[in-house]
């Protein structure tokens, strides 16, 4: 969290779903997953100040993609927490939201911004709410918020609500592409051939680049072929990550953006270099996962 002239600022970290398992649906249509997710430093910023009047304002690369209106749910988020702690303790605030993830693409943008703005009123408010009652909030935005409240390696279940923190687990060095086709996650879903596939196998008892790779290897995405099907351009997302040299290469959430995992963060920073050269109109970016409390964060 930076601080300048009253102005505090929270980076909103993309959500890669290094492996998902859909695993069955509830009868009320939520479909039930198995996910290891991971958090990347590259992500969105919101800066929250207090002010006379509710403010929001969108910046950046993916700017005109963002919607400004009640739908937003930055706004949603703002909303709920006020109404959870009531008018008098939550004084106007100007809240501007710098995209630099391109929006409708796997990585849990939208629900990242809220999760952020949520961590971030807290502060700008001094609330006292426990991570308990933030992430019930949460969950009532959306089931990835809870998820992107924790922002650590972790194992998501149910619909994504229930959470099992991942231990002793290292920073990743990954390239995240997305060749600029926004993908709808309800369509993916409607889309699924199969909905009682296995559950994820068990995490290796030493997590590192190599045991990692060959764990990814026995584990799928589940949504992925509906939406290859869909978008055929994640195909040669995912054909230039294997060309520039990923260990590993899976397409993240609904899509479309996709991920290499790359041994170092160096390796990362030119299998970039190379795929932005040949891709230039496309997203990419190089980047390492945040690491669990306690682990080595380099890589």
């Amino acid at each position: 969290m930076d601080t300048a002239f009253g102005v505090r600022t929270w980076p909103a970290y993309a959500k890669i779903n290094l492996a998902l398992h859909v695993t069955g649906r509830r009868p009320d249509g939520y479909h039930l997953i198995e996910s290891l997710a991971v958090f990347t430093r590259f992500g969105d910023r919101v800066e929250i100040a207090l002010a006379e009047s509710d403010e929001f304002t969108v910046s950046g690369r993916y700017a005109l993609a963002v919607p400004v209106d009640a739908s937003n749910l930055v706004l949603r988020a703002r909303d709920a927490l006020r109404q959870a702690v009531g008018h008098q303790r939550t004084p106007p605030v100007a809240i501007r939201l710098e995209k630099n993830l391109p929006v409708a693409s796997g990585v849990g943008g939208g629900s990242s911004d809220a999760a952020t703005v949520l961590r971030g009123l807290v502060e700008t408010w001094t609330l006292g709410i426990d991570g308990t009652e933030l992430a019930r909030i949460g969950l009532s935005l959306g089931a990835d918020v809870p998820m992107c409240l924790a922002a650590r390696p972790l194992v998501a279940r149910g619909i994504g609500d229930e959470l099992s923190v991942v231990p002793d687990f290292s920073a990743l060095g990954l390239v995240l592409v997305n060749p600029g086709t926004p993908v709808s996650t309800a369509e993916v879903f409607a889309a699924l051939a199969h909905r009682d596939n296995a559950a994820l196998p068990p995490l290796p008892r030493s997590i590192d680049f190599h045991s990692l790779r060959n764990w990814l290897e026995i584990t799928r995405n589940d949504l992925e072929p509906a939406a290859l099907a869909m978008q055929p351009a994640i195909g040669r997302a995912l054909s230039w990550l294997n060309k520039a040299g990923s260990g590993f290469s899976r397409m993240s959430g609904s899509g479309a953006t996709c991920f290499g995992l790359f041994e170092t963060g160096n390796v990362a920073k030119r299998a970039a270099a190379e795929i932005r050269g040949r891709q230039p109109d496309w997203f990419v970016a190089a980047t390492r996962s945040i690491a669990s409390e306690g682990a080595d964060g380099q890589n």
